[in-house]
């Protein structure tokens, strides 16, 4: 792993920070280490939850357009691969994720924040797919994650308007959860993550699973896969340990164990 992104730990919880100072263009290298994160992330028992960051003044501007401005399509379609594979990883990581967004999340960068399961957002921060103002569409995940989380017509005036909204505009669209100062918007998005630190760790995956799957299919298909990830959980631990809580403490009591 290299340093344009870095993984951190602390209490249970996992920083993944974009470090590409001033704007954290979306690079080959960046897209590369992002990958290696968020499998570790995912593989890392001690992280329970975790906070994708770019650090106190920019998420990230977007894509590294020096890097991409010569390549044809074949080359493009390779270096838009990697970085899907690593928005995917991302996105599949079987742990709670919240995005803390400050300055511009555009582009490549706006994509990155929609593979969060929360977004917190700076109160001065600009959103937005400004794509088509260079000739292109969004690339990563724009056209069909955004679609999901705010509907197709307003992912359609976003996306070919190429316009940014500022915070209150992407909290109204539902494009972010929650608008706080800009110093705020780490330890906030901190504690998000850490209050599933002592959770149910296959509870949470199975939920964020089955919510997830259930966007790309039927109802009755996701119900169906709903029943089944379910009944898979009584075959753990923390069901019997949270049942057990219940039935001598009540509800909220339970100390977990992640198994």
């Amino acid at each position: 792993m290299g340093d344009a992104v870095t993984l951190e730990v602390a209490d249970g919880v996992g920083t993944i920070t974009l470090n590409r100072p001033k704007m954290n263009p979306i690079s080959r290298a960046l897209q590369d280490d992002l990958l290696e994160c968020a499998n570790q992330a995912a593989s890392r028992e001690e992280i329970r939850a975790v906070v994708v960051w770019g650090g106190p003044k920019v998420f990230a501007a977007g894509a590294d357009i020096k890097e991409m401005a010569a390549l044809d399509g074949p080359q493009m379609s390779q270096w838009a691969g990697r970085l899907g594979e690593a928005l995917d990883a991302l996105t599949a990581l079987p742990k709670p994720v919240v995005a803390a967004i400050t300055g511009f999340a555009l582009g490549g960068g706006c994509e990155l924040a929609l593979c969060a399961d929360y977004r917190i957002c700076a109160d001065n921060a600009k959103l937005g797919q400004p794509e088509v103002l260079l000739g292109v569409i969004p690339g990563a995940g724009g056209t069909q994650r955004l679609t999901r989380l705010i509907g197709p017509s307003k992912a359609k005036d976003l996306i070919y308007t190429g316009r940014f909204v500022d915070a209150q505009e992407a909290l109204a669209l539902g494009l972010v959860d929650r608008v706080v100062p800009a110093e705020e918007v780490y330890d906030s998005a901190v504690a998000w993550a850490r209050q599933f630190v002592g959770g149910p760790v296959r509870a949470l995956a199975a939920a964020k699973d089955a919510i997830d799957r259930g966007l790309d299919v039927d109802l009755a298909e996701g119900l169906r896969y709903e029943q089944q990830a379910f009944a898979s959980l009584f075959d753990t631990e923390d069901q019997k340990i949270g049942m057990a809580s219940f039935l001598e403490h009540g509800p909220g009591k339970a100390r977990f164990v992640g198994r």
